[in-house]
């Protein structure tokens, strides 16, 4: 007999019904040999039994009652094995329930990450959006700031920059000519 737990469903679905019709098969023995033993009893009671075949039918009736107990512990056999059987079919039933169940669970899961992580990136990505927003808006106000003191800047030294040449009283010198 193989081992319970390495059948797959569908080879303990042929086992079960295997078992099954050897029961059946056991079942219609055991009537056969009760039946048997109806008519040979009945026979006996009809007929005055002379001892050689007293004997002989009690031989019988003792092999019958041996096959008769033998075949009733094959059926309960069975039939244990049967309900053993049952509820092991019963036990995958529920698993496979439960295990298709957490499958459809976590592909929901799963089909929702996505979106999930998307959120929590635009919040955790939010305040920073804000402050570089806020640098931006500093970096302009700066800049501008500069372009105003560089204007400034350049027109202090555009007033500075004209050169102080003394100033020569104008006097009647005539100043030669190189050329």
């Amino acid at each position: 007999m193989t081992q319970p737990e390495t059948l797959t469903f569908p080879e303990l679905q042929v086992e079960v019904a295997h078992l099954r019709e050897e029961l059946q098969m056991r079942d219609q023995l055991v009537q056969q040999l009760s039946q048997e033993l109806f008519r040979l009893v009945k026979g006996n009671a009809a007929m005055l039994p002379t001892p050689d075949i007293s004997e002989r039918q009690m031989a019988e009736m003792r092999a019958l009652r041996e096959q008769l107990q033998a075949v009733e512990q094959q059926v309960t056999f069975y039939q244990s094995q049967i309900a053993d059987r049952d509820s092991e079919i019963y036990q995958l039933r529920q698993a496979t329930q439960e295990l298709g169940d957490r499958s459809r669970m976590l592909e929901k899961v799963v089909q929702e990450m996505p979106h999930i992580y998307r959120e929590k990136f635009e919040r955790r990505l939010a305040p920073i959006k804000e402050k570089v927003a806020m640098i931006q808006r500093e970096n302009r106000q700066l800049h501008a700031e500069l372009q105003s003191v560089s204007y400034r800047l350049a027109v202090r030294n555009r007033r500075t920059n004209q050169l102080d040449l003394p100033s020569f009283p104008r006097s009647g010198v005539v100043m030669p000519s190189l050329g």
